[in-house]
Order: C-alpha cells, then sequence, then structure tokens
C-alpha cells in the first residue's frame, strides 16, 4: 500500500490547527459593520417617487394625536396644527429637519470592542421583539417568558461572534408592575451582556429611575453621556399615520437623558398601511419623517434611527408573514430609502413564523437575513431567535442564528477581485510544478480563516462518519451550547458592590448571583 503524501497529511493537520485557532478580529472572514446595498429592488425612479409620497402625506395629511408638548415642539419648528388636530409637515420643514439629523452615529456598548458605527450600508445583526413566550424546544411547547430568560438571552448574546447587538427581544411576564418590569429589564439585560442594548419604556415617567440606574452603572452621568450604551426602542406612531402619545414623551425623555432613540413605525401591510410593498414603504417613510422632524426640533442632531418596520401580512387569514418573500422586499426597499435619506437606518429580518427551529425557519430565517444584509441595513432588528410571528423567543434558534448569520454575512461581504484572489501564480505552480492539488498550500492555508465561514454547530459530516458519532441532531447540540454558555458566570456582571447598591435602590428580581 502507498504511504500517504506527507505534504497532504501535513497540509490537513495545519489546516485543522488553524481552523481550531480563533482568528484575530481583523482575520475574521466576516466581521459587524461590513458594507451591503448591492441588491436595489427599487429604481432610482422608484425611490424619488416613493419619497415624494411620503412628503405628499406629511403635508396634506399630517399625523394625529400628538401630545401638547410635541405640539409645542413642532409647531415651534415650523408644522402646522390644523383645525382637525393634525399636525402638518409642509416639505421645507422636512428637508431643513434632514439637513439637521445626525448622519452617523456611534451605538456605544460597555466593551468599546462592540462599538457599531451607523452609516452608508454598514450592515449589523441583533435581536429585537417583544415575545410573550420562550418555545421550548424539547417539549415542543410554548410558556410565558420570564425575566431570568430575558437575562439568559443576554447572556448567549455576549458570546456570540454574528450576533452584534442585543435590543429586548422579550417582555418579562413574571413581573407585574409595568415600573418594575421596565426597570428589570435595564438590569436584566445590562448584567448579562457588554454589547449595545436597546429597550423599550411603557410610560414616560419609568425613564427617570432607568437613568439612575444607567448613571450607577456607568459611573456616573457625565460618564453614561459620553457612551450612553443602551438606546430607546421606541414606537412613537401608530399607523396609519397617528403618533402614539404616551410613546412620543417616553421618547422627550429619553432625548433629555441622553439616550440616542429608535424612531420605530411598525405597520402592517394590509390592516394598518396599503397591502402594496410600495405603498407600506411610502407611509413607513412618512411616518418616520415625522419622528426626524419631532427628534431634531426637540435637540438637533441627536442620535435617531429612521426604524421604517413594514411587516408582511397573509391576506388570505390576516396572520403575520413576517418570514415572508414580501417581508425581504418591504426590508430591502426601506434600507434604499434609508440611504437616500442619508441617515442611520433599521428594519426587520430574520424572524420566523414558524413555531420551531425547523427547515421553514431556516428558509424563511435566511432569506430574510441575506437580502436585508445585501440591501444594507444598518440595524437588522429580530435576526435571530424569533418565532412565531414575533410571539415566541427561542434560545436555541439564537444559537443556530449566530451560524446563519454568518453565512449570510460571507454573502453581503461578496467576491473580492484582485491579482491575489484571481491566483493565476497559484494555479501554474500547482499545476506545472506541484502536486496537481491546493490542499495544504501555503496560499490555502493563508486563506482559511479569512475568507471562510465555518458553522460552530452545523453539520458536514459524511453520513457514515455522522452514524459512527451517534447521529447528533441540531437542536440538541444547540441545547448543549446554551447550557454550557449559561454555566458560566456572565462577564457583564456588576461588581458586588455596585450591584448591592443598585438591588437596595431598586427591586430587582433575578436573583443575586
Amino acid at each position: 500500500m502507498t504511504a500517504p503524501s506527507p505534504r497532504r497529511s501535513g497540509g490537513r493537520a495545519a489546516r485543522q490547527a488553524l481552523r481550531a485557532a480563533a482568528p484575530a478580529e481583523d482575520q475574521r472572514s466576516v466581521r459587524p459593520g461590513m458594507s451591503g446595498g448591492v441588491y436595489k429592488p427599487l429604481s432610482p425612479e422608484g425611490i424619488e417617487r416613493i419619497h415624494q409620497t411620503a412628503l405628499a402625506a406629511l403635508e396634506e395629511i399630517g399625523l394625529a394625536d400628538a401630545p401638547p408638548s410635541g405640539i409645542e415642539y413642532l409647531t415651534a419648528a415650523g408644522a402646522i396644527l390644523g383645525d382637525d388636530g393634525r399636525i402638518r409637515f409642509p416639505r421645507a420643514l422636512v428637508e431643513d429637519m434632514l439637513a439637521k439629523a445626525n448622519r452617523e452615529i456611534t451605538l456605544f456598548a460597555r466593551d468599546p470592542r462592540h462599538d457599531m458605527t451607523l452609516s452608508g450600508a454598514r450592515v449589523h445583526y441583533g435581536t429585537a421583539g417583544a415575545a410573550v413566550h420562550m418555545v421550548d424546544v424539547k417539549g415542543r411547547n410554548y410558556r410565558e417568558s420570564t425575566v431570568q430568560d430575558l437575562h439568559d438571552a443576554a447572556r448567549i448574546t455576549d458570546v456570540l461572534d454574528n450576533i452584534h447587538f442585543l435590543q429586548r427581544p422579550m417582555v418579562c411576564r413574571d413581573i407585574t408592575d409595568n415600573m418594575e418590569m421596565d426597570l428589570n429589564t435595564v438590569y436584566a439585560t445590562v448584567s448579562g451582556t457588554m454589547k449595545h442594548i436597546g429597550t423599550s419604556f411603557t410610560e414616560p415617567h419609568h425613564v427617570p429611575p432607568a437613568f439612575e440606574m444607567l448613571h450607577m452603572i456607568a459611573g456616573g452621568e457625565d460618564k453614561w453621556r459620553e457612551r450612553p450604551f443602551m438606546s430607546n426602542s421606541n414606537c412613537f406612531v401608530v399607523p396609519p399615520m397617528k403618533f402614539a402619545t404616551e410613546s412620543c414623551l417616553v421618547m422627550e425623555e429619553c432625548i433629555r437623558g441622553g439616550m440616542p432613540v429608535l424612531l420605530l413605525s411598525a405597520g402592517m401591510a394590509g390592516a394598518t398601511t396599503p397591502s402594496t410593498v410600495a405603498g407600506a414603504i411610502a407611509q413607513s417613510c412618512a411616518e418616520c419623517l415625522a419622528g426626524l422632524v419631532y427628534v431634531n426640533a426637540v435637540k438637533p442632531g441627536h442620535p435617531a434611527i429612521f426604524g421604517t418596520w413594514p411587516f408582511g401580512l397573509d391576506l388570505r387569514t390576516g396572520a403575520m408573514s413576517i418570514g415572508s418573500a414580501e417581508q425581504a422586499l418591504l426590508t430591502a426597499g426601506c434600507a434604499q430609502m434609508h440611504q437616500f435619506y442619508g441617515v442611520p437606518g433599521g428594519a426587520a429580518a430574520g424572524a420566523s413564523d414558524s413555531k420551531l427551529p425547523d427547515m421553514q425557519a431556516g428558509w424563511e430565517q435566511m432569506c430574510t437575513n441575506v437580502t436585508a444584509g445585501l440591501a444594507g441595513v444598518n440595524m437588522v432588528y429580530e435576526a435571530a431567535g424569533m418565532h412565531a410571528s414575533l410571539l415566541g423567543f427561542c434560545h436555541e434558534s439564537l444559537i443556530l442564528g449566530d451560524d446563519l448569520i454568518g453565512h449570510a454575512q460571507r454573502v453581503v461581504r461578496g467576491i473580492e477581485v484582485d491579482d491575489v484572489t484571481l491566483a493565476l501564480d497559484q494555479i501554474r505552480s500547482v499545476c506545472l510544478e506541484g502536486p496537481g492539488h491546493y490542499l495544504g498550500t501555503e496560499q490555502t492555508l493563508a486563506r482559511m480563516q479569512s475568507d471562510y465561514v465555518y458553522p460552530a454547530l452545523g453539520d458536514r459530516m459524511s453520513p457514515k462518519e455522522w452514524a459512527e458519532k451517534g447521529k447528533p441532531d441540531l437542536i440538541e447540540k444547540a441545547i448543549a451550547r446554551k447550557e454550557e454558555i449559561l454555566a458560566e458566570r456572565s462577564r457583564a456582571r456588576f461588581n458586588p458592590v455596585l450591584d448591592a447598591e443598585i438591588r437596595r435602590k431598586f427591586n430587582i428580581h433575578l436573583t443575586a448571583g
């Protein structure tokens, strides 16, 4: 029998060694903030028509139900209060406020390595939502979500390379008092991850005590204002074309406290926006332009994310279709509008209508995550873990989503064409002087980590090897990984003195540990 080629054997060993070693950040094949923007389902003419429709809707229809303080801010800036109580926005006012808007935002994290710069078509993936249930993959059941579930989601997010931020993905259903729920949401998320966090507040008077806690964590109000590591996800409108009065007051409080805001317009195509993709995008843009005017009337240049989140609807049943091709188009079209306006933007992708992390979830999550990234959405919300049309969150799916988003990002990165990647010299050497293959060559080894994404849990074994290893199941592997992560203490936990001080001031429901 011929002995194995030393070159091939050595190459395999070298490849295995390289794969086992974590690459340096600048050598990773994918990373936060890579630029998309190559997928453009809207033509330039389509973009302009959507923009003009949004301006016409603001000038002719306007928005109802602004709070008195909002009316004062907006009319002082040049908006017009009609006899019907609706605020209308002259085109010149919208254009002036767009000129004042912050064009590049840094969303800070407690660990500066996770800071995110939002501009152009730079793409980041993370969680979001307000699920009221958790998916129990072992029992194939749903149960109410708890503050411990939220904390665990933050801890899992903290160690996943391709989940770049945590926006609160679920509601703490075990805390009945709304203020305590809001404050415990802050505590549970910040003590679980060092990445940037987004949260919501149910009432404006809940915001000041939340800032008190955040100042304690940051080491003082000045430190917080230098690097605000939490943003406010704010549903400031109730589509179609109404302000959400209480949420607007929350937004004003957050602006005063130095917290970035996500201006979230979450209409449903065919229910609270027009059923057409173009019409849903146009209304969402009109609503978010009104929000941008509002923010900049309160404080010019305050960091605000243009959060057009129109959702798909199954018109046969009225059920959400958040994993649909229509959802992919809605989100991609919104990305083009963000870039047209030149403001940081966010939209929803990666959620599934499936109840479990199954094949349906896989195709839905990949379809919308890839198109969102290729379109250049700055903040891709709900990108992992979300099921049942936003009603259920799944820790195991969050972990599997890290693999999925890694591959989505590789598609976003695209193909580099230069002398090195065309590799003519390598082809010449291998074919004319070498072994006739590229396994183990210096060039192959040098590109292993920088060019390729490898699944952490995905299975690439042969059927024979798979059988020999006991036919491992993907969900079981995700469960094991979850348990491994949660067995370690959170690196984001507060020091005991600070934690004790927070617990003296606030009724924290998580057990100390």
